[in-house]
């Protein structure tokens, strides 16, 4: 049985990590942190949460601060925006870090939703997060000098709505997560669209007025 691969009884009827995220996709929600310093050193944690199979950011919050009441209120802010926007979101991925108290997890169990800790020292676990971080660095906050928290909550809005609406990503066929409002038309003056004083860009074409 091993030399065709086949696994032992016990493991036999179980998913593997990479398959239940593929067959849950759509049901889960990821979150992650991140730091970033401002131009005098101050540090800012950034929590976010990300939809799974659009790979959309659902809500992010900024703060000095990452105590209990602070993330259970995410939490809630979360809870919020998922039921406005109609999603069927059952589960919710987080890492061991001590700032996912579990008053967070009771705050998501009242609505319905099951956290699940990936294992210890496993950023793999949580590679969908993991990469937004890496984009959103490379992309936008490596470029800029940080004022202060709202200043970053600013610099953040602006980014999750260019990455919801007109970044493409390949993972979606080209698409971005909230995927595209109007068609693509094959003629037409192309116009860019500068944001964040020219760091972030976005193309479009202006269709042509009818002969």
């Amino acid at each position: 049985m091993q030399k065709h691969g086949v696994p032992t009884s016990p493991r036999r009827s179980r998913l593997s990590w990479r398959e239940f995220l593929r067959a849950q996709a759509s049901a889960i929600v990821a979150t992650d942190y991140f730091t970033v310093d401002t131009w005098n050193l101050k540090r800012l944690y950034v929590l976010f949460f990300m939809e799974l199979a659009t790979r959309r950011i659902v809500w992010f919050g900024v703060t000095e601060n990452p105590n209990q009441e602070w993330v259970s209120q995410q939490a809630r802010n979360l809870s919020w925006e998922l039921q406005e926007q109609g999603s069927q979101a059952k589960y919710l991925i987080c890492d061991n870090d001590k700032k996912f108290p579990f008053a967070f997890e009771h705050v998501l169990a009242g609505e319905g939703m099951r956290v699940i800790r990936t294992p210890l020292q496993a950023p793999k676990a949580n590679a969908y997060a993991e990469r937004w971080v890496g984009s959103a660095r490379r992309e936008c906050l490596d470029w800029l000098m940080v004022g202060g928290r709202r200043h970053l909550e600013r610099v953040l809005d602006e980014y999750v709505d260019h990455y919801n609406n007109e970044r493409p990503h390949r993972g979606l066929q080209l698409h971005p997560p909230n995927g595209r409002l109007h068609g693509v038309s094959a003629r037409g003056v192309i116009s860019c669209r500068l944001r964040l004083g020219g760091l972030l860009r976005e193309y479009s074409r202006v269709p042509c007025a009818a002969a």
